[in-house]
């Protein structure tokens, strides 16, 4: 459809609202570590919301309501994977990384942490676990391009490639602008508007259908099987979609949140804010594209282009269930989600390529306004690069954001994991988890096994990291005696 003015108007004033938070960021920011960290000065409920939002991106509004349109129940899997995924990454590993990345060497990145973490003076370690993030993050910064693409093409009418530019555009320019804290603000604003979102669209849905009772009828004379827990793929497709709660423990953008934490105290508050929100948030997108199956099986007038293209369904029903204001609203959630994410892992790609090669390498006594300037540049050419990627209008959100999660979530999570806890663990060890974890996604991916790719990557990656590290020599005593003091500061606190 072309947007009416109430649409122009709703999406300009948050376009301009988004800016307006970076330009305020920006008068905060004064460092390096302001631009990339926000200072470490994050307290729990920016904390929570910032690190929900930059995980859910305009998957959560368009990829996983329109897998449940297209398939039903059994991809609600997905769902209870992340849940439990995410619970677990808070519980476990939230608190350990925020106390470890300030005791080794105050990281401000993950190829940091892990560079400090194993005293690798090589250097391999910063510039391996560097090329996995630009690697996977283009392809997932490509996914939020798509995303608002999408929304911006089927509300304003504009071709494919005008639609890309739109969608980026706001996004680059807060991120450019205001860098850590701008995302972080921004993204609790998103957060708020999303979680809105996803519980009025469902509701609706329903009614329009009937209520609960009419709308299962509905699905089950629509196609039974959308009813059924277990689909087609059988057990195989069951265990990949809860698969996807292993990816929590390795993506660079969520992890960064809790290192921004203001202190260990924060996170357990944070946490419970954080669980809250995203069940809520899963729950209203999964009813978005269960229910919505009934509601276009009432109206089946209007479902040809969901029925074209699934991840649709929650735009067609923002538009076709409420009035232009209120649709405006809803419709600028997709855009929240899009940008909270895209600005996220712009951020992470901007932060690696500034600190861990350029005053890693070229620079090593840049100072911060130089730093911040270059990082700046970074988020541009990153941005560029995943414009390239997200240039065919044929692709789709859910595929991009599982192979660049499963990246992730295979070469970082295991080696993350191991060495918060494992004080074993050698730089070697670390450096063969990522390539072997990496590999393992790519290789497997070509495949074509519908096994999900964590599977494989995150168990190959684990298992070379015990094997190396136990047949290498120990870490040294120095490094041994401060993680201990890691873990004692943890076990004070309760962790």
């Amino acid at each position: 459809m072309t947007a009416g003015t109430p649409l122009l108007v709703t999406f300009t004033a948050y376009l301009l609202l988004m800016v307006a938070i970076g330009f305020l960021a920006w008068r905060r920011t004064r460092t390096f570590d302001d631009y990339i960290l926000g200072g470490r000065s994050l307290g729990s409920y920016v904390t929570a919301l910032a690190a929900g939002a930059s995980d859910m991106s305009g998957w959560l509004m368009m990829g996983l309501p329109g897998a449940l349109y297209l398939t039903g129940a059994s991809e609600a899997w997905i769902a209870i994977g992340l849940v439990i995924g995410a619970w677990c990454n808070w519980k476990y590993v939230a608190g350990p990384l925020r106390v470890y990345t300030e005791r080794a060497g105050n990281a401000l990145t993950l190829p940091d942490y892990f560079t400090h973490r194993f005293a690798d003076e090589s250097r391999l370690l910063r510039i391996l676990s560097a090329v996995v993030i630009l690697v996977f993050f283009a392809i997932y910064c490509a996914s939020g391009i798509v995303a608002g693409a999408r929304l911006f093409e089927s509300m304003f009418g504009l071709p494919y490639e005008q639609a890309m530019l739109w969608g980026a555009g706001v996004t680059i320019a807060y991120t450019f602008i205001g860098g850590f804290l701008a995302v972080s603000w921004t993204d609790t604003v998103q957060a708020t508007l999303m979680i809105f979102a996803l519980l009025l669209v469902p509701v609706f849905a329903i009614i329009g259908a009937g209520g609960p009772e009419t709308a299962i009828a509905l699905i089950e004379q629509t196609d039974p099987a959308r009813l059924q827990w277990i689909g087609a793929g059988g057990v195989v497709a069951v265990i990949s979609a809860v698969a996807w709660g292993l990816g929590y423990v390795g993506q660079p953008h969520i992890l960064a949140r809790f290192m921004a934490a203001d202190s260990l105290a924060t996170i357990p508050r944070a946490r419970r804010i954080s669980m809250t929100w995203m069940v809520l948030c899963l729950t209203g997108a999964m009813a978005t594209g269960f229910f919505g199956i009934a509601w276009f099986a009432a109206n089946p007038a209007v479902a040809g282009p969901v029925n074209a293209n699934p991840e649709r369904v929650f735009i067609a029903l923002s538009e076709l269930l409420f009035n232009p204001w209120v649709a405006g609203v809803l419709l600028s959630a997709i855009l929240a989600a899009v940008m909270s994410t895209l600005s996220a892992q712009l951020l992470v790609c901007s932060s690696a390529l500034t600190e861990d090669f350029y005053r890693g390498f070229v620079r090593p006594k840049a100072g911060h306004k130089e730093l911040v300037w270059f990082g700046r540049a970074m988020v541009l050419s990153v941005a560029l690069l995943a414009i390239w990627i997200a240039r065919d209008p044929e692709s789709r959100v859910l595929g991009l954001v599982a192979y660049a999660w499963a990246g992730f979530g295979s070469a970082f999570g295991p080696v993350v994991v191991l060495s918060l806890f494992w004080k074993r663990m050698t730089r070697n060890g670390a450096l063969v988890g990522m390539v072997v974890g990496a590999a393992t996604v790519v290789l497997w991916k070509q495949t074509g096994s519908a096994l999900y790719e964590i599977v494989p990557g995150f168990f190959a990656s684990t298992v070379g990291i015990i094997i190396v590290s136990l047949l290498g020599k120990a870490p040294s005593p120095q490094l041994q005696a401060r993680h201990e003091q890691v873990q004692d500061t943890l076990r004070e606190s309760g962790y």
